[in-house]
């Protein structure tokens, strides 16, 4: 009889007569690698991986754990060819390193942390780039360089536009191929993206802004013509659009091939762990981009020029680069030891072996086209792959469930800063800062929160999509919040009559008799607050005449304000830049509930995203992956910021008038404000509540009986191998 073939010596095959091969030694140490040494017909014992001996005499539940061919003299000395083994000898040979340079300092890297800690700096620094330094910076580039808001808004949407384009094309291939170079290769385009949107600083003219003392103060307001007030700077919106789209470009690899490889080099149950510190990181990027973001603004973009002008100003823009510089070098550095990974991390294999598959059954079966082997490695298989995913329901309806949930993360990150300048009073950089502080305890702490729960408590697919499901309801509740809000602080002109009264049918009344010989400028919103504790437009709409060199609390002090009702101590009309301090009852109430939004929307992150991966074959991860972006991008994402923009617009009660063009809003109504972002919360809750409800119960697990190993796997690695016993067709005496 001729003996069979097994070029991979990596799986065996039953056959209905019994077959005689020769029994291989034991050694020591092998038994946590393979499943055992096996015995021949010569009656030496089988050790199992759990320690277990079973006798030499052939019986259906161990006749295919014996060598299929004899090893020859050559393959006995190497230590890998004994026995059948779970663990690839590939995986124990692949170094870290770059080509032939493979240190052994470098190999303490090699491992699951090693490769986790390098995607947390990655991810970290993609966060702090593009959610913060961004959405930080935007103000200022629109000053510096004469955008319109829409222009600026198409800069922000460069990212997710180059994602969605770039998607599909590294899900796929990049699924099948050597991971670390493309997560490599992508943190590298990151990093000459951050260059790129920084090169327009150094490729201008200096900026020049008009520093006269007087500006704004009545009879002394001053404005460029609207004619000179467009320049050629606007021009250089494609160089941050083009810095934007290799941001998309270098992200898109990180956030799925990079979740796949974590995914694929742990254990099961460890695997959400991984992923929420992973996406932990990703969330305190954005905070830190918040934070040191706003602390660069506050220095002035000509480093080293004087300058009379404080931050507060209208005309500051502060140096918006640095950040971007910074962010770049690292991206560079960090791409580096990412490029040196391997393929696959040494031992990797045993938990592929040992995993359980949780993919949601199709009626039809087509599913288990997923498992060949040689699926998905050219392009003829794309659109297979494709309608595999779209015949999976669980799938379906958790992308359009992260859709939700991923519109609400982008209306709250892009105005959540803006809500609460406007309920509290507070000024763009505090805002800023105020939501950094509420997000990182709360984004970050829910994200590793969830990972962790799905890890603590053993949780399957249908289990998981349940958490999800408890964390939306919770959040929902929570959103009810928004019918609180604080009362606006009273603005002469805008929310009352400069006497104190009611506006007449709503309308905006700017000018009084107190002002109407300043020959106020609409153009120039720069508000202050009076001693009588009401907010005017500016200091020329008070009426002030002079400003006072002298420095109050880090604040110049504008004097002889004709529409300021004299002070009951001092006997002044004074005012001060900035708006008045508010004080609401309601604010702790308030952002605490904020809180409990923001930590529960969070919380479902992970547990959601390890249910994708769970309810998909493990050759389609990456590519499912990919695929949920494009959706959470194409239906959450791009649409997120531009739902919640559409509904507080409607609050707006002051537009900002740029040459007889509305521009951006200066102030809000809250107690409309809360109501609309209450019913666009509660609109999207719902419907991520629907479709986490429908996943759950349209969700159909495999069969106990064909599942290739136990998930149960005890701390040192080993499975309960009776779950594969029924598995194997029973062999025949012949």
């Amino acid at each position: 009889m001729a003996m069979p073939q097994n070029s991979t010596r990596e799986n065996g095959f039953c056959f209905p007569q019994p077959l005689d091969f020769s029994c291989p030694s034991p050694r020591p140490g092998e038994a946590g690698r393979t499943l055992g040494a096996l015995s021949g017909r010569d009656g030496c014992s089988t050790t199992l991986s759990n320690g277990i001996a079973s006798s030499g005499t052939p019986s259906p539940s161990n006749s295919c754990a014996e060598p299929l061919c004899t090893p020859t003299p050559a393959e006995e000395e190497t230590p890998f060819e004994e026995g059948i083994k779970y663990v690839s000898a590939e995986g124990e040979e692949l170094p870290c390193g770059w080509g032939g340079f493979t240190p052994g300092c470098l190999q303490l890297c090699n491992t699951s942390k090693g490769v986790l800690f390098f995607l947390c700096v990655a991810s970290f620094l993609q966060g702090m780039t593009v959610n913060g330094f961004i959405n930080t910076v935007i103000t200022s580039i629109e000053r510096r360089f004469d955008l319109r808001s829409y222009q600026s808004g198409l800069i922000a949407s460069s990212y997710d536009i180059a994602a969605c384009v770039c998607l599909t094309f590294v899900s796929y291939f990049g699924g099948n191929g050597h991971k670390p170079r493309w997560l490599g290769w992508g943190v590298l385009v990151m990093g000459l993206g951050s260059l790129l949107f920084a090169l327009p600083h150094f490729t201008t003219g200096h900026y020049e802004a008009r520093s006269a003392a007087e500006v704004g103060v009545c009879g002394g307001n001053q404005s460029l013509p609207c004619s000179q007030a467009a320049s050629s700077l606007s021009g250089y919106r494609f160089v941050f659009m083009l810095g934007q789209f290799l941001h998309g470009m270098g992200a898109t690899p990180l956030y799925t091939l990079g979740v796949t490889y974590l995914d694929e080099n742990v254990k099961t149950n460890y695997s959400p762990v991984y992923i929420a510190v992973f996406y932990t990181a990703a969330i305190l990027g954005p905070a830190a981009g918040y934070l040191v973001g706003g602390m660069f603004l506050n220095i002035y973009t000509e480093i080293g020029r004087e300058i009379d002008i404080a931050p507060e100003n209208t005309l500051w823009v502060g140096a918006w680069w640095i950040g971007f510089l910074g962010a770049g070098a690292a991206s560079l550095l960090i791409s580096i030891p990412i490029l040196g990974y391997p393929q696959r991390l040494p031992g990797s294999q045993r938990y592929i072996v040992m995993r359980v598959s949780e993919a949601h059954q199709l009626k039809d079966g087509s599913h288990k086209k997923a498992s060949d082997p040689d699926f998905g490695k050219t392009v003829k298989d794309l659109p297979r792959s494709v309608l595999l995913l779209l015949k999976n329901p669980t799938f379906i309806f958790l992308c359009l469930a992260g859709a939700t949930e991923a519109t609400l993360i982008a209306g709250m990150s892009t105005f959540g800063p803006k809500f609460l300048e406007s309920q509290f009073s507070l000024s763009a950089s505090e805002a800023a800062t105020f939501f950094g502080y509420l997000v990182v305890p709360a984004g970050g702490g829910g994200t590793f929160l969830g990972g962790f729960l799905v890890n603590k408590f053993k949780l399957r697919c249908s289990g998981i999509i349940k958490l999800c499901l408890l964390c939306t309801v919770s959040s929902l509740l929570a959103i009810f919040v928004f019918f609180i809000h604080c009362p606006n602080m009273p603005m002469a002109g805008v929310t009352q009559m400069y006497n104190g009264s009611a506006l007449p049918d709503g309308h905006l009344n700017l000018t009084a008799a107190c002002n109407a010989q300043c020959g106020c400028l609409q153009e120039t919103y720069s508000p202050v607050c009076g001693t009588d504790g009401i907010m005017y437009y500016s200091p020329c709409h008070a009426g002030c005449k002079t400003v006072s060199g002298n420095i109050r609390n880090g604040k110049k002090v504008y004097h002889e304000c004709s529409c300021v009702d004299k002070a009951l101590l001092s006997g002044r009309s004074e005012a001060e830049p900035g708006k008045c301090t508010s004080s609401c009852a309601k604010r702790p109430l308030l952002l605490c509930f904020m809180f409990v939004v923001i930590l529960f929307t969070f919380l479902s992150s992970i547990p959601a995203l390890t249910a994708t991966l769970r309810c998909v074959s493990d050759r389609q991860r990456s590519f499912a992956l990919g695929i949920q972006w494009i959706v959470v991008r194409t239906l959450g994402g791009i649409p997120g910021p531009i739902a919640f923009g559409s509904m507080i617009d409607k609050s707006c009660l002051l537009w900002q008038d740029q040459c007889g063009e509305q521009g951006s809003c200066y102030v809000y109504q809250n107690s409309a404000m809360s109501q609309y972002t209450l019913v666009a919360g509660l609109v999207y809750k719902v419907l991520g509540t629907t479709f986490f409800i429908v996943a759950c119960l349209l969700y159909k697990p495999p069969p106990p009986e064909s599942a290739p190993g136990s998930l149960d796997t005890s701390e040192n690695g080993t499975s309960d191998l009776q779950e594969h016993k029924p598995s194997l067709p029973a062999e025949e005496d012949v």
